[in-house]
């Protein structure tokens, strides 16, 4: 993308973080399949890159710098860019044993938070099914179930959708089946405070957190 010669990170960091900004998805897929055919740091990327593109759109929007549509546009390329990324940290690893389903629940449209958290498990070895963002608590038991996964993760950014979090673990004791999944917890309003408040088993303030949880969990329950 720079005419034969090596980019920079800072210069791979700005092309991600352009490629949100501009809704650009043809520019974000060939600069995630060019880092990774150079065995580049993909999480990195991600994290520097994509992120920083995600939350300057999402400061835009608030400052009624660009329309809905913009902003919903800019959303799906980092959607997508996560998915694609994901993508490539599965391929080749020889699987661990278990499954973890993520989602940013109901009403939340941020994904670069959980992308990360789902990148660093799966790097591990590890299947994670990544339900993406804004995802409804029936849908979100209904594919754990579906899935026989051992852990759920959600992820709340937003103070008005915690609430969300607190549904998962009600509906989840209802159904009679709380007891079949760790349950874990995170995002930029989330506390240890509240996951203990609500009954999650798991309070995670960053990626690498709460791929240790995961580890932790799935060794002790497959040895």
């Amino acid at each position: 993308m720079n005419g034969g010669r090596v980019a920079s990170k800072p210069e791979l960091y700005k092309i991600a973080r352009d490629a949100v900004v501009y809704a650009n998805e043809e520019q974000a897929f060939n600069l995630i399949n060019e880092v990774a055919a150079q065995g580049g740091d993909l999480l990195a990327l991600l994290k520097e890159g994509f992120g920083k593109g995600h939350q300057e759109v999402g400061d835009m929007f608030e400052k009624g710098d660009i329309s809905l549509p913009e902003l919903l546009f800019s959303t799906d390329v980092t959607r997508k860019a996560v998915e694609m990324i994901e993508n490539h940290a599965e391929a080749g690893l020889k699987k661990a044993e278990g499954k973890v389903l993520l989602a940013t629940v109901s009403g939340d449209v941020h994904n670069i938070g959980k992308g990360l958290v789902a990148y660093t498990i799966i790097t591990h070895g590890i299947e994670v099914i990544d339900l993406g963002c804004d995802v409804p608590v029936e849908y979100i038991i209904a594919k754990a179930e579906e899935n026989r996964v051992d852990i759920i993760g959600t992820s709340a950014l937003l103070t008005s959708t915690l609430r969300e979090q607190k549904k998962l673990e009600d509906e989840l004791r209802k159904a009679g089946i709380r007891s079949k999944y760790l349950t874990m917890v995170g995002g930029a309003t989330c506390t240890q405070r509240w996951a203990s408040r609500i009954g999650a088993d798991v309070y995670c303030e960053d990626a690498v957190e709460a791929a240790k949880a995961v580890i932790a969990h799935l060794s002790k329950k497959y040895g």
